[in-house]
């Protein structure tokens, strides 16, 4: 898709999914460090824990204001390897469970903080352009995820669910991000890996949307391209 010709005043960002793994799902990010790590479940087995790992700390305030990002993926990690071993899923004593919970938390550690890295050049070019705004669901840590990974300058506000009380896809949460930045809609970018949960509610409002295509969870993830403006596959292409 080639980009169109239209004039961005601000830009609204995703955090997860968006700039932090380059557009692949988190679900899958996780999945492929448990297949490098070369721990003996099956994807099935695996998709099944990170559903009810996500369920569970979207119900129970697990994740604490002032996790670091580590922290929380080592929960998130935690509660799956917990969930694997319990459902008989994954036969292990405690010390090789807690290896695969060391090597599978470095590795994706590693490659969150390179990709962080690339996103923070893009964006402080981008700064310079307009003016930014974050916008995500997370858990009321993601100041101190910003700050973690160099990033919290760079954005005049955050707009986070757990904070707001407003969650994607309600286009109410968008709506939010394109008053913080004291705009049009029509004026306002949006980028976001989610087509969902971030291109269809920002294009309902009349925003400009940019899809961080990467690797989606569902295969039907990339069904539908209309409500795209322009889809990307790496931050940069936004220069």
């Amino acid at each position: 898709m080639n980009k169109p010709n239209f004039h961005t005043k601000g830009y609204l960002f995703d955090y997860g999914g968006t700039l932090d793994t380059n557009g692949d799902h988190w679900g899958l990010m996780l999945w492929h460090a448990y297949e490098r790590q070369q721990v003996p479940v099956s994807e099935a087995e695996f998709r099944e824990a990170y559903v009810f790992a996500e369920r569970r700390l979207g119900s129970h305030p697990i994740i604490k204001a002032d996790f670091t990002f580590k922290q929380t993926l080592s929960t998130k990690i935690s509660i799956e390897l917990q969930h694997l071993s319990d459902q008989g899923c994954l036969a292990a004593d405690s010390f090789v469970i807690e290896r695969y919970h060391a090597d599978i938390l470095t590795d994706l550690y590693d490659r969150v903080a390179a990709t962080t890295t690339h996103s923070r050049e893009v964006l402080t070019a981008l700064r310079k352009e307009a003016p930014m705004v974050l916008v995500s669901n997370f858990y009321g840590n993601i100041g101190v995820v910003l700050r973690e990974f160099g990033l919290d300058h760079l954005f005049s506000d955050v707009i986070e669910s757990a904070v707001v009380g407003v969650r994607k896809p309600d286009p109410k949460i968008y709506q939010l991000g394109v008053e913080a930045l004291g705009l049009d809609a029509a004026d306002v970018t949006v980028v976001g890996d989610s087509y969902r949960k971030d291109i269809v509610p920002a294009k309902s409002l009349g925003c400009h949307t940019v899809w961080m295509k990467g690797e989606g969870w569902q295969p039907d993830d990339e069904a539908d391209t209309t409500a795209a403006d322009l889809i990307i596959h790496d931050l940069k292409e936004l220069l």
